[in-house]
Protein backbone atom coordinates (compact mmCIF):
# COMPACT_ATOMS: atom_id res chain seq x y z
CA UNK A 1 0.00 0.00 0.00
CA UNK A 2 1.14 3.52 -0.75
CA UNK A 3 1.35 6.07 2.05
CA UNK A 4 -1.61 7.98 0.56
CA UNK A 5 -3.68 4.77 0.66
CA UNK A 6 -2.69 4.22 4.30
CA UNK A 7 -3.75 7.80 5.17
CA UNK A 8 -7.09 7.32 3.40
CA UNK A 9 -7.56 4.01 5.21
CA UNK A 10 -6.78 5.71 8.53
CA UNK A 11 -9.27 8.50 7.79
CA UNK A 12 -11.96 5.96 6.97
CA UNK A 13 -11.28 3.97 10.14
CA UNK A 14 -11.38 7.11 12.28
CA UNK A 15 -14.88 8.24 11.26
CA UNK A 16 -16.60 6.34 14.08
CA UNK A 17 -14.04 7.78 16.51
CA UNK A 18 -14.88 11.23 15.16
CA UNK A 19 -18.58 10.74 15.95
CA UNK A 20 -17.75 9.54 19.47
CA UNK A 21 -15.39 12.50 19.97
CA UNK A 22 -18.01 15.01 18.88
CA UNK A 23 -20.50 13.39 21.25
CA UNK A 24 -18.07 13.50 24.17
CA UNK A 25 -17.13 17.08 23.33
CA UNK A 26 -20.81 18.04 23.51
CA UNK A 27 -21.07 16.55 27.00
CA UNK A 28 -18.02 18.26 28.51
CA UNK A 29 -18.86 21.53 30.24
CA UNK A 30 -15.38 22.99 30.88
CA UNK A 31 -13.11 21.61 28.20
CA UNK A 32 -9.41 21.33 29.01
CA UNK A 33 -6.56 20.14 26.84
CA UNK A 34 -6.16 17.13 29.15
CA UNK A 35 -9.76 16.09 28.34
CA UNK A 36 -9.09 16.28 24.61
CA UNK A 37 -5.83 14.38 25.04
CA UNK A 38 -7.48 11.63 27.12
CA UNK A 39 -10.34 11.00 24.68
CA UNK A 40 -8.18 11.23 21.56
CA UNK A 41 -5.41 9.06 23.00
CA UNK A 42 -7.72 6.26 24.05
CA UNK A 43 -9.56 6.18 20.73
CA UNK A 44 -6.28 6.31 18.77
CA UNK A 45 -4.74 3.60 20.94
CA UNK A 46 -7.65 1.26 20.29
CA UNK A 47 -7.65 1.94 16.52
CA UNK A 48 -3.92 1.24 16.25
CA UNK A 49 -4.01 -1.63 18.75
CA UNK A 50 -6.90 -3.43 17.10
CA UNK A 51 -5.19 -3.08 13.73
CA UNK A 52 -2.09 -4.70 15.21
CA UNK A 53 -4.12 -7.48 16.84
CA UNK A 54 -5.86 -8.15 13.53
CA UNK A 55 -2.54 -8.21 11.74
CA UNK A 56 -1.11 -10.68 14.25
CA UNK A 57 -4.18 -12.87 14.07
CA UNK A 58 -3.65 -13.08 10.33
CA UNK A 59 -5.56 -15.22 7.92
CA UNK A 60 -5.96 -18.25 10.20
CA UNK A 61 -8.64 -16.48 12.27
CA UNK A 62 -10.21 -14.36 9.54
CA UNK A 63 -13.37 -16.39 9.06
CA UNK A 64 -14.07 -16.46 12.81
CA UNK A 65 -13.56 -12.74 13.37
CA UNK A 66 -15.43 -11.44 10.33
CA UNK A 67 -18.45 -13.58 11.14
CA UNK A 68 -19.26 -11.66 14.33
CA UNK A 69 -17.25 -8.41 14.46
CA UNK A 70 -20.23 -6.31 13.42
CA UNK A 71 -22.40 -7.86 16.14
CA UNK A 72 -19.84 -7.02 18.84
CA UNK A 73 -19.65 -3.40 17.68
CA UNK A 74 -23.46 -3.20 17.39
CA UNK A 75 -24.11 -4.58 20.88
CA UNK A 76 -21.47 -2.37 22.53
CA UNK A 77 -22.70 0.80 20.82
CA UNK A 78 -26.39 0.06 21.46
CA UNK A 79 -25.61 -0.62 25.13
CA UNK A 80 -23.47 2.51 25.60
CA UNK A 81 -25.90 4.71 23.64
CA UNK A 82 -28.90 3.33 25.52
CA UNK A 83 -27.12 3.86 28.82
CA UNK A 84 -26.40 7.49 27.94
CA UNK A 85 -30.03 8.10 26.94
CA UNK A 86 -31.35 6.38 30.06
CA UNK A 87 -29.05 8.34 32.35
CA UNK A 88 -29.90 11.64 30.69
CA UNK A 89 -33.65 11.05 30.90
CA UNK A 90 -33.81 9.59 34.42
CA UNK A 91 -31.20 11.45 36.46
CA UNK A 92 -31.94 14.99 37.57
CA UNK A 93 -28.73 15.56 39.51
CA UNK A 94 -26.06 17.11 37.26
CA UNK A 95 -23.18 15.29 38.99
CA UNK A 96 -24.72 11.86 38.30
CA UNK A 97 -24.97 12.32 34.53
CA UNK A 98 -22.91 10.37 32.01
CA UNK A 99 -19.21 11.09 32.45
CA UNK A 100 -17.64 11.42 28.98
CA UNK A 101 -14.18 11.14 30.57
CA UNK A 102 -14.77 7.84 32.40
CA UNK A 103 -11.94 5.47 31.43
CA UNK A 104 -14.23 2.40 31.37
CA UNK A 105 -16.71 4.13 29.07
CA UNK A 106 -13.94 5.44 26.81
CA UNK A 107 -12.41 1.96 26.58
CA UNK A 108 -15.80 0.50 25.69
CA UNK A 109 -16.22 3.13 23.00
CA UNK A 110 -12.64 2.52 21.85
CA UNK A 111 -13.37 -1.18 21.39
CA UNK A 112 -16.70 -0.57 19.69
CA UNK A 113 -15.30 1.97 17.23
CA UNK A 114 -12.21 -0.08 16.38
CA UNK A 115 -13.76 -3.44 15.55
CA UNK A 116 -13.39 -2.60 11.85
CA UNK A 117 -9.68 -1.96 12.46
CA UNK A 118 -9.36 -5.58 13.55
CA UNK A 119 -10.62 -6.75 10.17
CA UNK A 120 -8.39 -4.21 8.42
CA UNK A 121 -5.40 -5.62 10.31
CA UNK A 122 -6.20 -9.07 8.98
CA UNK A 123 -6.35 -7.64 5.46
CA UNK A 124 -3.01 -5.91 5.98
CA UNK A 125 -1.51 -9.26 6.98
CA UNK A 126 -2.68 -10.70 3.66
CA UNK A 127 -1.05 -7.79 1.83
CA UNK A 128 2.19 -8.20 3.78
CA UNK A 129 2.03 -4.51 4.56
CA UNK A 130 4.52 -2.56 6.70
CA UNK A 131 2.48 -2.88 9.90
CA UNK A 132 4.60 -0.45 11.93
CA UNK A 133 4.00 2.38 9.46
CA UNK A 134 0.33 1.39 9.18
CA UNK A 135 -0.46 1.38 12.91
CA UNK A 136 1.51 4.56 13.61
CA UNK A 137 -0.33 6.34 10.78
CA UNK A 138 -3.72 5.01 11.90
CA UNK A 139 -3.02 6.07 15.48
CA UNK A 140 -1.86 9.58 14.57
CA UNK A 141 -4.70 10.23 12.11
CA UNK A 142 -7.30 8.95 14.60
CA UNK A 143 -5.80 11.11 17.35
CA UNK A 144 -5.91 14.27 15.20
CA UNK A 145 -9.43 13.64 13.91
CA UNK A 146 -10.70 12.74 17.39
CA UNK A 147 -9.16 15.88 18.92
CA UNK A 148 -10.84 18.01 16.26
CA UNK A 149 -14.10 16.21 16.98
CA UNK A 150 -13.94 16.94 20.71
CA UNK A 151 -13.35 20.65 20.03
CA UNK A 152 -16.11 20.73 17.41
CA UNK A 153 -18.58 18.98 19.70
CA UNK A 154 -17.71 21.20 22.62
CA UNK A 155 -18.21 24.36 20.58
CA UNK A 156 -21.52 23.07 19.22
CA UNK A 157 -22.76 21.67 22.52
CA UNK A 158 -22.76 24.98 24.35
CA UNK A 159 -24.67 26.76 21.59
CA UNK A 160 -27.48 24.21 21.29
CA UNK A 161 -29.95 23.74 24.14
CA UNK A 162 -30.79 20.04 23.76
CA UNK A 163 -30.81 16.92 25.88
CA UNK A 164 -27.16 16.32 25.01
CA UNK A 165 -26.95 12.89 26.59
CA UNK A 166 -29.89 11.79 24.44
CA UNK A 167 -28.26 13.25 21.34
CA UNK A 168 -24.97 11.51 22.13
CA UNK A 169 -26.73 8.21 22.83
CA UNK A 170 -28.65 8.44 19.56
CA UNK A 171 -25.39 9.07 17.68
CA UNK A 172 -23.81 5.95 19.22
CA UNK A 173 -26.89 3.86 18.44
CA UNK A 174 -26.87 5.16 14.85
CA UNK A 175 -23.21 4.15 14.47
CA UNK A 176 -24.03 0.66 15.79
CA UNK A 177 -26.93 0.29 13.38
CA UNK A 178 -24.77 1.57 10.49
CA UNK A 179 -22.09 -1.02 11.25
CA UNK A 180 -24.63 -3.85 11.47
CA UNK A 181 -26.51 -2.87 8.30
CA UNK A 182 -23.29 -2.33 6.38
CA UNK A 183 -21.97 -5.77 7.27
CA UNK A 184 -25.24 -7.66 6.82
CA UNK A 185 -26.56 -6.03 3.66
CA UNK A 186 -23.45 -4.68 1.98
CA UNK A 187 -20.98 -7.33 3.15
CA UNK A 188 -18.56 -4.96 4.95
Amino acid sequence: MSFIEIILLAIGLSMDSLAVSVTNGILIKNLKFSNVFRISSILALFQAGMTLIGFLAGMSFRKYITEFDHWVAFILLIYLGGKMIYEDLTQRDEKNKHDPLCIATLCGLGIATSIDALAVGISLACLESNIVLDIVTIGIVTFIISACGVYLGNGLGHKVNLKLGVLGGLILIAIGIKILVQHIYFNG
